[in-house]
């Protein structure tokens, strides 16, 4: 993270660039400065896999699942997208293994 010489603001990278969102003051980055940039493309049909051992010690709740119809899965939940959205709430069915989301 990078702050703005003239206005102390967050600088924002695009490009080869930092900018400052609020007074609009540029600076050229390269490949040597210390500024971290990350980027992450994310799918949202990925769903986070829990396996294995950590199985065992989630919560179970009544629920029918869409696959066999059985009433019993795991749950757990993530947050998904920004932190001022709901996190998300994950089934999986503890006969067949079939994972899937709770849409509200």
């Amino acid at each position: 993270m990078e702050f703005c010489p003239k206005c102390k603001s967050i600088m924002m990278y695009s490009g080869s660039k930092a900018v400052c969102r609020k007074c609009g003051y540029e600076k050229e980055v390269s490949e040597n400065d210390d500024a971290l940039v990350i980027r992450v493309k994310r799918n949202d049909n990925d769903v986070p896999v829990i396996e294995g051992e950590n199985l065992k010690t989630l919560p179970t709740t009544k629920v029918i699942c869409p696959e066999c119809g059985h009433n019993e899965a795991f749950w757990w939940m993530r947050q998904l997208r920004a932190a001022d959205e709901s996190e998300v709430r994950f089934f999986r069915c503890t006969k067949c293994g079939k994972t899937w989301r709770e849409y509200d």
